[in-house]
This record gives C-alpha cells, sequence and structure tokens, in this order.
C-alpha cells in the first residue's frame, strides 16, 4: 500500500497490482505488498435526496462497515472543475483505502459520478464499486431544498432547477452507467426505512466468509 517499497526501500510512482493475491508489486524488486481487496459503497445523488441524513444516521445502524460524509473535506482537499473534480475524487478513495485494510468496508456519502470514481486509479484497490443513488420526486426535491436555511444556497431557482435535472438525470441513466447505479426513492419513505433498505442492500454486497 505505501509507495515506499518496504523490501527495497524504492519509491514507486506506479504501482502495478497482482489482483490474484491480491498484492501491490514494486516495479524495482517485484516485492509484493499483500492488501486487503474489499468492497466500495458509494451513496450519491442530488443534493435534497438524502444523503446528509443517511451518512450521520448509517454509523450506528452498520458497524460492520465505514460511513463517510465526503463534504467534510471540502475546501481541505484539491477539487478542481477544470478535472471534473476527479482530483477529489481520488484522495477520497485513496483514504479509503486505506481505511479499508482495517478489515471494514467503506461506505462514501456524497455528490459524485461514476465516470469521477472510475477515472481514478484507486478504484483498482477494490473488488467492487457499488453505487446507491438517491432520488425523489421533483416537487418534492424542491420542498425539501427551500425548507433549507438561506446560508446554503438553495432557495433561489436556478440552484433548484439544477438539482431537479441532476435528480432526473440518475433516473434515466442508472443502468447505463460504468458501474451501474442502483435507484432509492426517498420521496415517501421514512428514515428508519432508509436506513434498514439501505443496510440490507450494503449486506447483500458484502463478501461472506465460509
Amino acid at each position: 500500500m505505501a509507495r515506499v517499497c518496504p523490501q527495497c526501500g524504492a519509491w514507486c510512482e506506479e504501482e502495478p497490482i497482482d489482483f490474484t493475491v491480491p498484492a501491490v508489486i514494486c516495479p524495482h524488486c517485484r516485492y509484493g505488498e499483500p492488501f486487503l481487496r474489499l468492497p466500495l459503497f458509494v451513496i450519491t445523488g442530488a443534493s435534497g435526496t438524502g444523503k446528509t441524513t443517511l451518512a450521520q444516521h448509517l454509523p450506528s445502524h452498520l458497524p460492520e462497515c465505514v460511513t463517510l460524509d465526503t463534504d467534510i473535506l471540502w475546501g481541505v482537499l484539491p477539487a478542481t472543475a477544470e478535472k471534473d473534480y476527479i482530483d477529489y475524487q481520488d484522495r477520497w478513495l485513496f483514504l479509503a483505502k486505506h481505511i479499508a485494510q482495517n478489515g471494514r468496508p467503506v461506505v462514501l456519502c456524497g455528490t459524485t459520478m461514476p465516470e469521477r470514481i472510475m477515472g481514478s486509479p484507486e478504484h483498482r484497490y477494490f473488488s467492487a464499486i457499488h453505487i446507491l443513488a438517491l432520488v425523489c420526486d421533483d416537487d418534492v426535491l424542491v420542498r425539501r431544498l427551500k425548507q433549507r436555511p438561506a446560508w446554503r444556497g438553495c432557495n433561489d431557482e436556478e440552484t433548484q432547477h439544477r438539482m431537479i435535472e441532476f435528480n432526473r438525470w440518475h433516473k434515466e441513466h442508472a443502468a447505463k452507467t460504468e458501474p451501474p447505479m442502483t435507484l432509492y426513492d426517498t420521496s415517501r419513505v421514512t428514515l428508519e426505512q432508509t436506513l434498514a433498505e439501505t443496510r440490507q442492500w450494503i449486506y447483500e454486497r458484502i463478501p461472506t466468509t465460509e
């Protein structure tokens, strides 16, 4: 996992992976450093669909995983529009990769796109990428955005229209992305239902050891 080879001490700019072990291979001495290759779970969606609320409550309902809201490092990690924010996604996958070495899958909650995840070389360190896209009805989305405090900047029509379009995009393209996204409609479900069904969705995708 480290970029400094523990065998020869060389600095490794690139990290070839032997997926059969799995292990990171030093290109200098060919030493293989084994690592845990667990699935990564991503919960995304437009603003107002319920990501932040889910991120706040999911940890106590899913102790087998480490759940993190990716907004907590916004403004701290590099995030550039010119790179389609892949640099921000890359740092989060880098962190998730290292956290997963403790034997617990990581759940990242925050707005992203499948191509941003797959655009990061860090995605190779996960056995699978599972994406749950939260969606809701347009009127529900607008109502939730209007209920937010003014400092969040969600009360203007331009922002609301942009989120509606992004919400619709998930509904229309979820099955076509790589990896495909699973849709979950939060329009008329309680928080407890959402937590229970999200937990079940994750449980079904965590490898079991016999």
